[in-house]
């Protein structure tokens, strides 16, 4: 049975989920979470897909999961990669994605918001400055940790990769330029080197450009 990805292009949480079920070789399959025209806020999704009221949303014939971390996690038990191969490796994933949930894909997925989604006349000059300093922090603690190794945990692509990236290929301005943290640049051109790879407007429906 293929799995079923509620997911929306712009959404680099759906991407982090999206990215694992493509990289892992598992069926699947996107659907569409028209979430600028408010779907995600509607009864009729908390009700059917996720009481939430948030993407992604992950459905595997009678079971159906939310949130990335939660979802990377089942792709890892179904297909046995991503997860590290000692359980000293699995313990740091963790501790990574813990890590990127809370400060860098949060702030990123914020700041790149309030600076691309919003009207410009809505957009808080001072809180955006204070998210990108935060952000800024965030880069240069996985820069570092970068230097001299090719993956964040382990010598294997892992979901502790494809968490922390899950904001950063995007086109929109938000304070990140690859070309400010050398380690963070090579990183990401080696992940989007791994066969299957898309960029997040390739691999789901749903692109700024829909509603231009």
């Amino acid at each position: 049975m293929t799995i079923q990805l509620h997911c929306f292009g712009e959404s680099g949480n759906a991407y982090k989920a999206a990215l694992a079920l493509q990289l892992s070789g598992l069926d699947w399959e996107p659907v569409f979470v028209d979430f600028f025209a408010g779907a995600t806020r509607s009864p009729e999704f908390r009700r059917d897909v996720n009481v939430m009221g948030e993407a992604p949303v992950m459905v595997d014939g009678d079971l159906r999961l939310t949130q990335s971390g939660v979802i990377q996690m089942y792709v890892t038990e179904k297909s046995g990669k991503f997860g590290g191969t000692t359980s000293d490796e699995a313990r740091e994933v963790m501790r990574w994605m813990f890590w990127d949930n809370h400060k860098l894909s949060s702030q990123a997925g914020m700041t790149r918001f309030l600076m691309n989604f919003l009207p410009e006349d809505k957009r808080p000059a001072e809180v955006i400055g204070f998210m990108q300093g935060r952000l800024k922090a965030a880069y240069q603690v996985l820069d570092s940790h970068l230097e001299g190794r090719d993956w964040i945990v382990g010598d294997a692509p892992t979901n502790a990769d494809l968490s922390c990236c899950g904001y950063l290929y995007y086109p929109e301005p938000f304070g990140f330029d690859r070309k400010d943290w050398p380690r963070i640049d090579a990183w990401l051109a080696r992940l989007s080197a791994l066969p299957g790879w898309k960029h997040p407007y390739d691999l789901m429906p749903g692109n700024p450009s829909d509603r231009a």
